[in-house]
């Protein structure tokens, strides 16, 4: 899943929920259940992520909405193979990206 995003240093909840096409509560369930989420809140407790979190929230979604892991299937796949699962989750993002610029560069022509 390609994500499209502005080169920024803090996403707000609804600007990520909106990105990944999920429910704002459902990344707040997911903040609460996985340790790798850890978005700054400020005074009022507005969530602010920064692309570290998005880029560990990339990683949850694709495996619990697209691999169909269960959350505590996620959870420990995450503590035992994370070094394996983020090399294969890498080169998986950069060929959905080559895919997504070759079809522009299709859609051009």
């Amino acid at each position: 899943m390609h994500i499209d995003l502005p080169e920024k240093r803090y996403y707000g909840i609804g600007e990520v929920a909106k990105a990944f096409d999920v429910n704002a509560s459902l990344i707040r369930f997911w903040e609460k259940e996985f340790d790798a989420l850890k978005p700054k809140k400020n005074a009022k407790g507005n969530r602010k992520f920064t692309p570290e979190d998005i880029k560990n929230l990339k990683l949850i979604f694709h495996l619990v909405k697209e691999r169909g892991f269960t959350l505590e299937g996620a959870k420990t796949h995450l503590k035992e193979e994370k070094k394996k699962t983020l090399t294969n989750f890498d080169i998986i993002d950069k060929l959905e990206n080559i895919k997504s610029q070759l079809i522009r560069i299709k859609n051009q022509l």
